[in-house]
């Protein structure tokens, strides 16, 4: 039986995983998954407007706030909406709903809406909007629509470049000033918030932020050890404090640094019969309790992509996958509260297990 077969049946076991390869991203899988960004980028309403009212003048539709990020229940979920749509079209462009999302891509990545939207972000009063978990999904969007080869990606990477150029600046004014990291399982961890931007600054040369990331994270993380995992998940989590801060510093530490550091962060990962329980969700439609499924693919992502580096850690993959098996099933015809942003954790989980 097939990794695949078994994520919808349920019915999962470690000795098959063992056995069998990650699972993987395929043309069938992306047409369905591609319905929930659909579902959810132009849709106004419900909408999370998290803004500071500097003034009645503030007291505006979403849309006019943000002429791109307008749907998806608030704005980060909107960010990664359109990432998820990007990154399916560039791997599936023959996708059944192909024609769709590019038309709601043109329709809304304009360069009027790319400048209203960095006029937002520019204001003093908007300058911790987002911060930096939305920052670091727009730094990826940008990023996968400047690796796609297409006109019309090139074009919208055109549009978003001045809220790009924004938000890099705001992460070199904001890095310096944070003495400590966050280290929450939500929004503001700022292990997530750093390595989808370090990745942008690697893949663009932008070697000053590279190099900021790259400082600021071996100042917050380096002495580390023995993480607590055992204290995970916390009820809301979607992110892994322990495994982000994984993912971040393998990016950013030589692998003759690497290892040794995560021998002292976290050694129980070398036991071949290392195990981790799932995050269990109780209630879907619960907008927070379903934060667990999130929590499964970030860690899987995180879980992956030590496995496919490190050959020692190669038995992870049947860690990840596990966390894949519990949450993936439930992500078609999931109820909104999860369907408008889970798609973007599983895409990326999916993905990194093929890398």
């Amino acid at each position: 039986m097939s990794t695949a077969v078994l994520f919808f049946s349920g019915v999962l076991s470690q000795t098959a995983l063992a056995s069998e390869p990650s699972h993987q991203l395929t043309l069938n899988e992306a047409d369905k998954l591609i319905t929930l960004p659909l579902h959810c980028v132009e849709t106004p309403y419900p909408y999370k407007t998290g803004i500071v009212l500097g003034s009645a003048e503030d007291l505006q539709e979403p849309s006019e706030h943000h002429p791109i990020f307008y749907g998806c229940f608030d704005w980060h979920s909107a960010a990664h909406g359109y990432w998820s749509l990007v990154t399916l079209l560039r791997q599936f462009p023959d996708m059944e709903h192909a024609a769709e999302a590019r038309a709601i891509l043109e329709r809304n990545i304009t360069a009027e809406n790319g400048k209203r939207e960095a006029e937002f972000f520019s204001k003093d009063i908007n300058k911790s909007f987002e911060r930096t978990y939305g920052w670091a999904w727009l730094l990826k969007l940008s990023d996968e629509l400047k690796a796609w080869d297409d006109p019309m990606a090139e074009q919208l990477a055109v549009n978003l470049q001045p809220l790009v150029d924004v938000i890099v600046q705001r992460y070199a004014e904001f890095l310096p000033k944070l003495v400590y990291p966050v280290r929450v399982g939500e929004h503001t961890n700022t292990a997530f918030g750093l390595s989808f931007a370090y990745d942008y600054a690697v893949n663009h040369d932008l070697s000053e932020l590279r190099d900021l990331i790259a400082q600021r994270a071996k100042d917050y993380y380096f002495a580390d050890e023995n993480c607590p995992i055992a204290w995970e998940p916390s009820g809301y989590d979607f992110i892994s404090p322990c495994l982000e801060e994984i993912g971040l510093m393998q990016r950013v530490l030589p692998k003759d640094e690497f290892l040794p550091w995560l021998q002292r962060f976290m050694p129980q990962l070398a036991d071949k019969d290392y195990s981790l329980q799932v995050g269990k969700v109780s209630d879907r439609t619960d907008g927070k309790l379903v934060h667990l499924d999130g929590l499964n693919f970030s860690r899987a992502w995180n879980l992956y992509a030590l496995a496919n580096a490190y050959p020692q850690y190669a038995h992870l993959s049947a860690v990840a996958d596990q966390h894949m098996a519990y949450s993936y099933p439930n992500l078609i015809g999931d109820s909104y509260e999860g369907g408008h942003w889970l798609a973007s954790f599983a895409i990326q989980a999916m993905n990194q297990a093929q890398d």
